[in-house]
């Protein structure tokens, strides 16, 4: 009796710790990818952000040089 008692003891024990680190596993993946999402998802905003500044200026400029060129001729 004393033998199955410790049996059942350390199945349930071997459960236990086997579902609290899935849990934690799952959290810690969760989070880690969580924040790999966002990392991500900043740094290409960031990247369209400037590429997007940088056409603007570089638009603004041009046509800004093309009227002074056009008064200039005129």
């Amino acid at each position: 009796m004393k033998n199955i008692k410790h049996q059942v003891r350390k199945q349930v024990r071997d459960q236990v710790i086997k579902q609290v680190n899935d849990q934690v596993n799952n959290q810690v993946s969760n989070q880690v990818r969580k924040q790999v999402n966002n990392q991500v998802y900043d740094q290409v905003i960031n990247q369209v952000n400037w590429q997007v500044m940088n056409q603007v200026e570089d638009q603004v400029r041009d046509q800004v040089y093309d009227q002074i060129e056009e008064n200039f001729d005129n």
